[in-house]
């Protein structure tokens, strides 16, 4: 069975960047940024995303390239004979049911508001008022599990119709809209009276809220935030490679992906902390952050529920585009794994994330008992750490490990394979920073990350 092609190169930019921008943009980022401490985390973030997540993005892409393979086959394409490089090729497969174990119900989060901010369900509602409807949305079982339901049959619906007429042409459409939409918000959040200290807490470094916070923290969380935010070391990316033509260089399409992720990440703490500041939401509340802070905003502009349901709309199309693309992943690798086609693919697969996604959807309610990480904490939280902490981490690891390495494909293959066609070249002279100084700044980055996790 010959594969699968995307149709054009704006096509596979979209659909990577619909992979890395989700709600790591525009949910997780935010609320970073302020439990971080503002705008000397953003500039510590985009270095990380410089340093560590454009090289590893170009490694992905090569590795899918040159394989023509899903995760799930692609060491074996490549390996040295009777090497074990394919166990994180499962590992990888593993990492993305995980993700979406709990990006379908934040997901599903996003379609409900889209649904009460429509209905007005948020109109004269005071910030407490705003505060208790999050807290009831969470409490109703059969609703997370009715709307996380809906993400998951959207995403095989969509995948099931095919590469370039379903996943591709609807990326396309919603990363526009999603792009135009940002845009609006975030001029319109600009001038709101009494934004301008959210701007400066937002824009301008400050030394002493991070020592408040602790400089290692605002570090490894920074790094975290840059392989969650591009969807790194899982394999989504390497899906991508194996989509496409050899016209372009990889590094200059990994530079393209993380520019338009980081304009989506900054649009997003645009959109939300001025306006955090012109009506005294926290913030640093956390991931609620995002469902307090703009239905309160809407309420206070004219045409704020109009602006409200666009919003939430735009904010589905977001964490949507990521679980097309991720869904993408899961598809082909159970097609390579299993020679089965693409419709029998979507049907057992849907049916299984359904069932997966369940316990994240129950676990602020039937569940809520669960603890893993003491008071305050859920399932979604372990699913989060296992695979923000550990796989993205540790799997952008094994690939760098892997094209550097002579025991795994090589530098030489992995640079052939990243230099083909126009665009940004890999130097040589990278290759000491690649395959001594980047999996160095990962490992020591992963045990303090660990170290912070467990002593916090």
């Amino acid at each position: 069975m010959s594969r699968e092609r995307l149709g054009s190169r704006l096509g596979f930019i979209l659909l990577s960047a619909g992979c890395a921008i989700g709600i790591g943009n525009v949910w997780k980022f935010p609320y970073m940024v302020g439990q971080n401490g503002g705008g000397l985390f953003v500039l510590i973030y985009l270095f990380f995303l410089i340093v560590l997540g454009v090289p590893v993005m170009t490694m992905e892409f090569s590795l899918g390239r040159a394989s023509q393979k899903s995760p799930a086959k692609m060491y074996q394409e490549l390996e040295p004979q009777g090497s074990k490089w394919h166990f994180h090729g499962i590992a990888a497969v593993i990492g993305n049911y995980i993700l979406m174990m709990f990006y379908t119900t934040v997901c599903g989060w996003m379609l409900r508001y889209f649904v009460d901010t429509a209905k007005g369900d948020f109109v004269g509602l005071d910030s407490s008022g705003v505060g208790q409807h999050f807290e009831t949305m969470l409490s109703q079982a059969g609703m997370q599990v009715l709307f996380m339901g809906i993400s998951v049959a959207i995403g095989f619906v969509v995948c099931s119709i095919g590469l370039q007429n379903g996943l591709e042409k609807i990326t396309k459409i919603m990363m526009i809209v999603l792009l135009v939409i940002m845009i609006v918000l975030a001029v319109n959040s600009i001038f709101m009276d009494g934004g301008e200290e959210g701007l400066k807490f937002y824009l301008l470094p400050d030394v002493n809220r991070i020592k408040e916070i602790g400089i290692a923290n605002v570090v490894v969380a920074a790094m975290n935030q840059a392989f969650f935010t591009l969807s790194l070391g899982m394999g989504a990316m390497a899906i991508f490679g194996s989509y496409i033509e050899k016209k372009r260089t990889l590094m200059g399409e990994a530079v393209s992906v993380a520019l338009l992720d980081t304009f989506v990440a900054v649009a997003s703490g645009l959109i939300i902390f001025p306006a955090c500041f012109a009506y005294n939401v926290e913030v640093n509340s956390g991931p609620s952050l995002i469902f307090i802070t703009l239905p309160n905003i809407f309420n206070n502009i004219p045409l704020g529920r109009l602006w409200g349901s666009l919003f939430f709309v735009f904010m589905s199309f977001a964490a949507l585009s990521t679980v097309l693309t991720v869904f993408e992943g899961i598809l082909a690798c159970t097609m390579d794994l299993f020679d089965w086609s693409r419709k029998k693919s979507c049907m057992i697969n849907g049916i299984l994330m359904f069932l997966l996604s369940l316990p994240c959807a129950l676990g602020f309610n039937v569940l809520s008992g669960f603890k893993p990480f003491g008071e305050g904490t859920s399932v979604l939280d372990l699913e989060d750490f296992i695979v923000s902490n550990l796989i993205l981490p540790i799997g952008s690891l094994m690939f760098i490990l892997f094209c550097t390495s002579k025991k795994g494909w090589g530098w030489d293959k992995f640079m052939t394979e990243a230099n083909t066609g126009k665009g940004i070249k890999i130097k040589n002279g990278m290759r000491f920073y690649m395959s001594y100084i980047l999996p160095v700044i990962i490992v020591a980055l992963f045990f303090v990350s660990m170290y912070n996790f467990f002593k916090g």
